[in-house]
């Protein structure tokens, strides 16, 4: 027999279904492993179960604590990003009326973001020190331009700009999700142009393997050779986006243009740079004065 009181209630909304409708929403966008990595796993954890019957703190008793490939314990922040992926599922649900409210998910506390850069001389070493000529190319132009790893992997001709020296990052490969544009320099617009002339005719992609193939990842085994031979410690690719900015700084630029520049959201994620550069501090440093005998 019907419950009357019942009858305006919807089933509950399956989590996988939730999953399903993330990846539909997120296709095409930036860092597609890592979303296919997370959806495996949390579909491991909560397959079967409405999302309403979920809550933020069971979701956060369920992250998984070691990598899947090389079972070292995973950090707070990647543990992090799990949860935003999760909160991500949970909020499209929300506005599309499945569910009433997205729970809380607490974060794990992250230590201060590291900086890790290098100097002009080292960063020659290691390009010198990569041995095959496309990781080259990806490095260098990543040290030229701060781009991001997946915006250098996922560049196409049809986005670069010669005349204006920019190339054009499509909102469904930058981190922030707006399109923006990656300003060119000399250097970067002489690598293109080799890249061009090696490999124009034959792919769309403007970074390819050494047989012309598109390439989803760098060669890691590739960069921590080359990081060893150049006696780096603790310098991942990443850091070369950190160089550059750290070069930036060290030049003068200030950090609103910086913003601009490297394609960040906010100002307060480049401030972690702004010690590199004391220098307009410097006509402040003499405002208070005490003289003794020494």
């Amino acid at each position: 027999m019907w419950r009357l009181d019942k009858l305006d209630e919807q089933p509950d909304y399956l989590f996988e279904q939730a999953l399903l409708d993330w990846l539909k929403q997120s296709a095409g966008l930036a860092d597609q492993a890592t979303k296919k990595r997370h959806a495996i796993y949390w579909r491991s954890k909560f397959a079967g179960r409405g999302l309403s019957t979920i809550t933020g703190a069971e979701a956060v008793n369920a992250l998984p604590k070691v990598s899947q490939s090389t079972g070292k314990p995973l950090s707070n922040a990647t543990q992090n990003k799990y949860i935003k992926s999760l909160a991500r599922i949970f909020s499209l649900a929300y506005q599309a009326g499945y569910i009433d409210k997205v729970p809380h998910f607490p974060k794990k506390k992250e230590p201060p973001i590291r900086v890790r850069w290098i100097t002009q001389e080292q960063a020659r070493r290691l390009i010198s020190n990569i041995g095959t000529d496309w990781m080259k190319a990806i490095c260098s132009f990543a040290l030229m331009t701060g781009a991001r790893r997946t915006e250098i992997l996922t560049m196409t001709w049809d986005k670069i700009d010669f005349d204006r020296k920019i190339a054009i990052v499509s909102n469904d490969i930058a981190k922030s999700e707006k399109a923006r544009s990656l300003l060119l320099n000399d250097e970067a617009i002489e690598l293109l142009k080799n890249q061009r002339e090696k490999h124009g005719k034959y792919s769309k992609y403007v970074f390819v393997s050494a047989r012309g193939n598109p390439v989803d990842d760098i060669n890691r085994k590739t960069f921590d050779r080359a990081t060893r031979l150049t006696m780096l410690q603790d310098f991942h690719f990443h850091d070369l986006r950190h160089t550059w900015a750290s070069w930036h700084v060290q030049a003068g630029t200030p950090l609103f243009s910086l913003k601009e520049l490297g394609g960040w959201e906010t100002l307060e994620m480049v401030k972690k740079y702004a010690h590199l550069n004391a220098d307009h501090l410097m006509a402040h440093a003499g405002s208070v004065k005490f003289v003794t005998q020494f």
